[in-house]
Protein backbone atom coordinates (compact mmCIF):
# COMPACT_ATOMS: atom_id res chain seq x y z
CA UNK A 1 0.00 0.00 0.00
CA UNK A 2 2.63 2.57 0.78
CA UNK A 3 4.58 1.82 -2.39
CA UNK A 4 1.46 2.32 -4.43
CA UNK A 5 0.87 5.58 -6.59
CA UNK A 6 -1.47 8.16 -5.19
CA UNK A 7 -3.95 9.75 -7.60
CA UNK A 8 -5.74 12.92 -7.43
CA UNK A 9 -9.02 12.37 -8.81
CA UNK A 10 -10.87 16.20 -9.37
CA UNK A 11 -14.19 15.80 -8.57
CA UNK A 12 -15.92 17.45 -12.01
CA UNK A 13 -18.44 19.73 -12.48
CA UNK A 14 -20.49 20.03 -8.81
CA UNK A 15 -23.31 20.26 -10.78
CA UNK A 16 -22.34 17.31 -13.16
CA UNK A 17 -21.77 13.59 -12.72
CA UNK A 18 -18.55 13.91 -10.99
CA UNK A 19 -19.28 13.61 -7.58
CA UNK A 20 -21.44 10.20 -8.23
CA UNK A 21 -19.16 8.66 -10.75
CA UNK A 22 -16.44 9.43 -7.99
CA UNK A 23 -18.16 7.75 -5.35
CA UNK A 24 -19.13 4.30 -7.09
CA UNK A 25 -15.75 3.89 -8.62
CA UNK A 26 -14.32 3.99 -5.46
CA UNK A 27 -16.63 1.89 -3.51
CA UNK A 28 -14.55 -0.74 -5.58
CA UNK A 29 -11.98 -1.94 -3.21
CA UNK A 30 -9.74 -3.32 -5.85
CA UNK A 31 -9.01 0.22 -6.71
CA UNK A 32 -7.49 0.55 -2.96
CA UNK A 33 -5.28 -2.43 -3.56
CA UNK A 34 -3.70 -1.27 -6.55
CA UNK A 35 -3.54 2.95 -5.49
CA UNK A 36 -3.91 5.99 -3.21
CA UNK A 37 -6.75 7.63 -4.26
CA UNK A 38 -7.35 11.59 -3.28
CA UNK A 39 -10.41 13.28 -4.52
CA UNK A 40 -9.69 16.71 -5.13
CA UNK A 41 -13.23 18.72 -4.77
CA UNK A 42 -15.74 19.80 -1.91
CA UNK A 43 -16.81 17.75 0.65
CA UNK A 44 -20.20 19.33 0.80
CA UNK A 45 -21.18 17.82 -3.17
CA UNK A 46 -19.14 14.49 -2.12
CA UNK A 47 -21.49 13.73 0.80
CA UNK A 48 -24.64 14.57 -1.32
CA UNK A 49 -23.24 12.50 -3.53
CA UNK A 50 -22.24 9.77 -1.21
CA UNK A 51 -25.91 9.60 0.14
CA UNK A 52 -27.42 9.52 -3.51
CA UNK A 53 -25.43 6.05 -3.97
CA UNK A 54 -26.82 4.86 -1.03
CA UNK A 55 -30.29 5.30 -1.55
CA UNK A 56 -29.99 4.42 -4.64
CA UNK A 57 -27.82 1.89 -5.25
CA UNK A 58 -26.86 0.58 -2.01
CA UNK A 59 -23.49 1.69 -2.28
CA UNK A 60 -21.98 2.49 1.47
CA UNK A 61 -19.01 5.25 1.47
CA UNK A 62 -18.07 7.89 3.72
CA UNK A 63 -16.27 11.17 3.28
CA UNK A 64 -13.70 12.69 5.56
CA UNK A 65 -12.32 15.79 4.63
CA UNK A 66 -8.56 16.51 4.41
CA UNK A 67 -6.31 19.64 3.58
CA UNK A 68 -3.60 18.15 2.50
CA UNK A 69 -2.28 14.95 0.61
CA UNK A 70 0.19 13.85 4.05
CA UNK A 71 -3.75 14.12 6.05
CA UNK A 72 -4.98 11.51 3.38
CA UNK A 73 -5.08 7.93 5.39
CA UNK A 74 -6.54 6.06 1.88
CA UNK A 75 -8.78 3.67 4.07
CA UNK A 76 -11.53 1.78 1.81
CA UNK A 77 -14.82 2.94 2.88
CA UNK A 78 -13.85 6.02 3.82
CA UNK A 79 -12.73 8.61 0.81
CA UNK A 80 -10.54 11.24 1.67
CA UNK A 81 -11.44 14.44 -0.13
CA UNK A 82 -9.01 17.46 -0.49
CA UNK A 83 -11.88 20.23 0.45
CA UNK A 84 -11.23 23.50 -1.41
CA UNK A 85 -14.44 25.01 0.03
CA UNK A 86 -15.46 26.32 -3.00
CA UNK A 87 -19.02 24.74 -2.69
CA UNK A 88 -21.61 25.43 0.32
CA UNK A 89 -24.30 23.32 0.99
CA UNK A 90 -26.69 25.54 0.35
CA UNK A 91 -25.86 26.13 -3.53
CA UNK A 92 -26.84 22.00 -3.91
CA UNK A 93 -30.14 21.69 -5.20
CA UNK A 94 -32.58 18.57 -3.48
CA UNK A 95 -33.15 17.49 -0.39
CA UNK A 96 -32.43 14.44 1.74
CA UNK A 97 -33.74 11.33 -0.16
CA UNK A 98 -34.98 13.11 -3.25
CA UNK A 99 -32.90 12.47 -5.46
CA UNK A 100 -33.95 14.66 -8.98
CA UNK A 101 -31.72 15.72 -11.83
CA UNK A 102 -30.22 18.93 -10.46
CA UNK A 103 -31.43 20.54 -13.78
CA UNK A 104 -28.95 23.59 -12.72
CA UNK A 105 -26.49 23.39 -15.94
CA UNK A 106 -23.54 25.13 -17.05
CA UNK A 107 -23.51 28.31 -14.43
CA UNK A 108 -20.00 30.43 -13.08
CA UNK A 109 -20.23 28.79 -9.77
CA UNK A 110 -19.65 25.32 -10.94
CA UNK A 111 -17.42 26.84 -13.82
CA UNK A 112 -14.95 28.22 -10.72
CA UNK A 113 -15.10 24.69 -8.77
CA UNK A 114 -14.54 22.70 -11.46
CA UNK A 115 -11.59 24.89 -12.18
CA UNK A 116 -9.91 25.29 -9.27
CA UNK A 117 -9.88 21.48 -8.75
CA UNK A 118 -8.10 21.15 -12.08
CA UNK A 119 -5.66 23.40 -11.02
CA UNK A 120 -5.14 22.44 -7.29
CA UNK A 121 -4.66 18.84 -8.45
CA UNK A 122 -1.61 20.05 -11.47
CA UNK A 123 0.20 21.94 -8.79
CA UNK A 124 -0.06 18.95 -6.41
CA UNK A 125 1.49 16.94 -9.95
CA UNK A 126 3.88 19.33 -10.22
CA UNK A 127 4.75 19.47 -6.78
CA UNK A 128 5.34 15.53 -6.84
CA UNK A 129 2.68 14.76 -3.86
CA UNK A 130 0.16 12.52 -6.59
CA UNK A 131 1.79 10.49 -9.17
CA UNK A 132 -0.88 10.98 -11.85
CA UNK A 133 -4.40 13.10 -12.19
CA UNK A 134 -7.49 11.46 -13.11
CA UNK A 135 -9.51 14.15 -14.38
CA UNK A 136 -13.95 14.10 -14.05
CA UNK A 137 -15.65 15.69 -16.57
CA UNK A 138 -16.37 19.77 -16.74
CA UNK A 139 -18.26 22.41 -18.91
CA UNK A 140 -16.16 23.98 -20.94
CA UNK A 141 -19.23 27.02 -21.12
CA UNK A 142 -19.29 26.69 -17.13
CA UNK A 143 -15.40 27.68 -17.29
CA UNK A 144 -15.42 30.05 -20.07
CA UNK A 145 -18.51 31.89 -17.67
CA UNK A 146 -16.38 32.01 -14.61
CA UNK A 147 -13.32 34.12 -16.59
CA UNK A 148 -11.07 31.07 -17.65
CA UNK A 149 -11.10 30.84 -21.85
CA UNK A 150 -9.77 27.69 -22.12
CA UNK A 151 -11.45 25.12 -24.95
CA UNK A 152 -10.80 21.81 -21.99
CA UNK A 153 -8.74 20.26 -20.07
CA UNK A 154 -6.16 19.56 -22.23
CA UNK A 155 -5.44 23.08 -23.17
CA UNK A 156 -5.52 24.28 -19.30
CA UNK A 157 -2.96 21.42 -18.48
CA UNK A 158 -0.78 22.68 -21.09
CA UNK A 159 -0.66 26.37 -19.79
CA UNK A 160 -0.40 24.82 -16.45
CA UNK A 161 2.58 22.79 -17.20
CA UNK A 162 4.12 24.86 -19.80
CA UNK A 163 3.78 22.63 -22.70
CA UNK A 164 3.87 23.61 -26.32
CA UNK A 165 3.87 20.29 -28.01
CA UNK A 166 0.94 17.52 -26.46
CA UNK A 167 -2.00 15.98 -27.88
CA UNK A 168 -4.97 13.85 -26.97
CA UNK A 169 -4.98 9.97 -26.91
CA UNK A 170 -8.48 8.67 -26.55
CA UNK A 171 -8.35 4.63 -25.12
CA UNK A 172 -11.33 2.09 -25.55
CA UNK A 173 -9.86 -1.32 -24.65
CA UNK A 174 -7.20 -2.04 -27.52
CA UNK A 175 -8.42 0.79 -29.70
CA UNK A 176 -6.22 3.69 -29.50
CA UNK A 177 -6.64 7.02 -31.02
CA UNK A 178 -4.48 10.27 -30.97
CA UNK A 179 -5.07 13.81 -32.72
CA UNK A 180 -3.40 16.69 -34.79
CA UNK A 181 -6.24 18.97 -33.40
CA UNK A 182 -9.21 18.83 -31.29
CA UNK A 183 -11.46 21.75 -29.85
CA UNK A 184 -11.41 23.84 -32.54
CA UNK A 185 -13.88 24.45 -35.51
CA UNK A 186 -13.82 21.63 -38.14
CA UNK A 187 -13.02 24.59 -41.06
CA UNK A 188 -9.87 25.70 -38.61
CA UNK A 189 -9.13 21.71 -38.13
CA UNK A 190 -8.38 21.63 -41.71
CA UNK A 191 -5.86 24.57 -41.44
CA UNK A 192 -4.52 22.96 -38.39
CA UNK A 193 -2.51 19.57 -40.73
CA UNK A 194 0.52 20.85 -41.36
CA UNK A 195 3.47 18.50 -41.79
CA UNK A 196 5.68 20.00 -38.39
CA UNK A 197 2.49 19.29 -36.27
CA UNK A 198 1.40 15.85 -37.70
CA UNK A 199 5.28 14.89 -36.99
CA UNK A 200 4.72 16.03 -33.75
CA UNK A 201 2.16 14.23 -33.13
CA UNK A 202 3.13 10.82 -34.59
CA UNK A 203 6.17 11.12 -32.54
CA UNK A 204 3.91 11.62 -29.36
CA UNK A 205 2.02 9.01 -30.11
CA UNK A 206 5.21 6.19 -30.69
CA UNK A 207 6.10 7.77 -26.99
CA UNK A 208 2.87 7.45 -25.40
CA UNK A 209 2.53 3.64 -26.69
CA UNK A 210 5.93 3.10 -25.40
CA UNK A 211 4.91 4.98 -22.05
CA UNK A 212 1.91 1.92 -21.76
CA UNK A 213 4.40 -0.83 -21.86
CA UNK A 214 4.28 -1.55 -26.10
CA UNK A 215 8.21 -2.40 -27.31
CA UNK A 216 7.13 -1.26 -30.64
CA UNK A 217 4.27 0.49 -31.59
CA UNK A 218 2.86 0.47 -34.83
CA UNK A 219 1.22 3.62 -36.14
CA UNK A 220 -1.46 4.48 -38.81
CA UNK A 221 -1.81 7.68 -39.96
CA UNK A 222 -5.18 8.70 -40.73
CA UNK A 223 -6.12 11.00 -44.05
CA UNK A 224 -7.97 14.01 -44.23
CA UNK A 225 -9.99 13.98 -46.83
CA UNK A 226 -11.96 11.32 -48.57
CA UNK A 227 -9.69 8.47 -50.26
CA UNK A 228 -7.07 10.56 -49.00
CA UNK A 229 -7.15 12.63 -51.51
CA UNK A 230 -7.10 10.66 -54.36
CA UNK A 231 -3.67 12.26 -55.73
CA UNK A 232 -4.72 15.39 -55.18
CA UNK A 233 -8.56 15.18 -56.68
CA UNK A 234 -9.96 15.49 -53.52
CA UNK A 235 -7.63 17.63 -51.56
CA UNK A 236 -3.72 18.01 -51.52
CA UNK A 237 -3.35 17.79 -47.87
CA UNK A 238 -2.28 14.19 -47.73
CA UNK A 239 0.61 15.12 -50.78
CA UNK A 240 1.40 18.02 -48.74
CA UNK A 241 1.50 17.67 -45.57
CA UNK A 242 0.90 14.33 -44.17
CA UNK A 243 3.18 12.02 -46.59
CA UNK A 244 5.76 14.44 -45.41
CA UNK A 245 5.26 13.74 -41.83
CA UNK A 246 5.17 10.37 -42.47
CA UNK A 247 8.24 10.06 -44.50
CA UNK A 248 10.60 11.76 -41.42
CA UNK A 249 8.89 9.44 -38.54
CA UNK A 250 9.74 6.72 -40.36
CA UNK A 251 13.82 7.28 -40.97
CA UNK A 252 13.59 8.31 -37.34
CA UNK A 253 12.82 4.49 -37.20
CA UNK A 254 8.99 4.95 -36.26
CA UNK A 255 7.18 2.08 -37.31
CA UNK A 256 4.16 3.22 -39.88
CA UNK A 257 3.15 -0.48 -41.69
CA UNK A 258 1.31 1.20 -44.36
CA UNK A 259 4.12 4.08 -45.01
CA UNK A 260 1.49 6.32 -46.25
CA UNK A 261 -1.87 7.69 -45.23
CA UNK A 262 -4.45 5.70 -44.67
CA UNK A 263 -8.25 6.33 -45.86
CA UNK A 264 -9.95 7.54 -42.90
CA UNK A 265 -12.94 4.95 -43.65
CA UNK A 266 -11.42 1.85 -43.20
CA UNK A 267 -8.18 3.18 -40.73
CA UNK A 268 -10.61 2.25 -37.59
CA UNK A 269 -11.85 -1.23 -38.49
CA UNK A 270 -8.14 -1.91 -39.46
CA UNK A 271 -7.15 -0.67 -36.03
CA UNK A 272 -9.67 -3.21 -34.17
CA UNK A 273 -8.62 -5.69 -35.96
CA UNK A 274 -5.60 -5.34 -34.74
CA UNK A 275 -3.27 -3.96 -37.98
CA UNK A 276 -2.10 -1.29 -35.46
CA UNK A 277 -1.62 -0.03 -32.43
CA UNK A 278 -2.73 3.40 -32.62
CA UNK A 279 -4.32 5.57 -35.22
CA UNK A 280 -2.98 9.44 -35.97
CA UNK A 281 -6.58 11.19 -36.67
CA UNK A 282 -6.57 14.40 -37.73
CA UNK A 283 -9.56 15.83 -36.02
CA UNK A 284 -11.61 15.89 -33.31
CA UNK A 285 -14.47 13.89 -34.35
CA UNK A 286 -12.57 11.84 -36.51
CA UNK A 287 -10.86 10.28 -33.38
CA UNK A 288 -13.88 10.83 -31.22
CA UNK A 289 -16.81 8.73 -33.00
CA UNK A 290 -15.22 5.31 -33.30
CA UNK A 291 -14.15 5.46 -29.46
CA UNK A 292 -17.50 6.42 -28.64
CA UNK A 293 -19.42 4.28 -31.04
CA UNK A 294 -17.36 0.72 -29.43
CA UNK A 295 -17.07 2.48 -26.41
CA UNK A 296 -20.96 3.97 -25.64
CA UNK A 297 -23.51 1.36 -25.59
CA UNK A 298 -27.26 2.83 -24.90
CA UNK A 299 -29.83 0.47 -23.87
CA UNK A 300 -32.88 0.92 -25.75
CA UNK A 301 -35.42 -1.10 -23.57
CA UNK A 302 -34.20 0.04 -20.41
CA UNK A 303 -33.42 3.30 -21.77
CA UNK A 304 -29.91 3.82 -19.74
CA UNK A 305 -26.47 3.71 -20.49
CA UNK A 306 -25.14 -0.07 -20.20
CA UNK A 307 -21.77 1.50 -20.61
CA UNK A 308 -19.95 4.82 -21.12
CA UNK A 309 -16.53 3.56 -21.50
CA UNK A 310 -12.99 5.02 -22.90
CA UNK A 311 -10.13 7.35 -21.43
CA UNK A 312 -8.63 10.33 -22.60
CA UNK A 313 -5.09 10.91 -21.70
CA UNK A 314 -2.79 13.38 -22.42
CA UNK A 315 0.44 12.96 -23.69
CA UNK A 316 3.53 15.21 -23.93
CA UNK A 317 2.67 16.41 -20.47
CA UNK A 318 5.68 16.31 -17.70
CA UNK A 319 2.93 14.64 -15.15
CA UNK A 320 0.11 12.04 -15.66
CA UNK A 321 -3.34 13.28 -16.82
CA UNK A 322 -6.11 10.51 -17.44
CA UNK A 323 -9.48 11.35 -17.67
CA UNK A 324 -12.96 10.09 -18.28
CA UNK A 325 -13.96 10.49 -21.67
CA UNK A 326 -17.79 11.32 -21.19
CA UNK A 327 -19.45 14.79 -20.63
CA UNK A 328 -21.55 16.64 -17.24
CA UNK A 329 -24.47 14.95 -18.05
CA UNK A 330 -26.14 18.05 -16.50
CA UNK A 331 -29.55 16.27 -17.46
CA UNK A 332 -29.10 13.05 -14.77
CA UNK A 333 -26.48 14.53 -12.77
CA UNK A 334 -27.61 14.29 -9.30
CA UNK A 335 -30.44 11.47 -9.73
CA UNK A 336 -27.98 8.75 -8.04
CA UNK A 337 -27.92 6.97 -11.79
CA UNK A 338 -24.55 7.49 -13.47
CA UNK A 339 -22.31 4.84 -14.96
CA UNK A 340 -19.05 4.68 -13.61
CA UNK A 341 -16.76 2.78 -16.11
CA UNK A 342 -14.97 5.30 -17.82
CA UNK A 343 -13.88 6.44 -14.24
CA UNK A 344 -13.19 3.29 -13.30
CA UNK A 345 -11.05 2.55 -16.31
CA UNK A 346 -9.37 5.98 -16.55
CA UNK A 347 -7.90 5.06 -13.06
CA UNK A 348 -6.77 2.02 -13.83
CA UNK A 349 -4.76 3.42 -16.87
CA UNK A 350 -3.51 5.90 -14.10
CA UNK A 351 -2.02 3.30 -12.25
CA UNK A 352 -0.94 1.72 -15.25
CA UNK A 353 1.32 4.59 -16.30
CA UNK A 354 2.60 5.74 -12.93
CA UNK A 355 3.68 1.96 -12.26
CA UNK A 356 5.39 2.36 -15.62
CA UNK A 357 6.97 6.07 -15.02
CA UNK A 358 8.19 4.67 -11.75
CA UNK A 359 10.04 1.87 -13.52
CA UNK A 360 11.50 3.73 -15.58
Amino acid sequence: MKNSPVLGITMGDPYGIGPEVTIKALADKRIYDRCRPLVVGDVCCMEYAAEAAKVVSGIDMKIRPVHTVSEARFTYGIIDVLDLGIMQPGDIPGSAGEFKPFQVGACALGGEAAFQYVKKVIELAMAGEVDATITNALSKEAINMAGYHYSGHTEIYADYTKTSKYAMMLIHKELRVIHVSTHVSLREACDRVKKDRVLDVIRIAHAGCKALGIRQPRIAVAGLNPHCGENGMFGREEMEEIQPAIVIAMAEGIAIPDGKPTPPDTVFSKALGGWYDIVVAMYHDQGHIPLKVKGFVYNKAECRWDAVAGINVTLGLPIIRVSVDHGTAFDCAGSGRANALSLVNAIGYGIRMANAKADQ
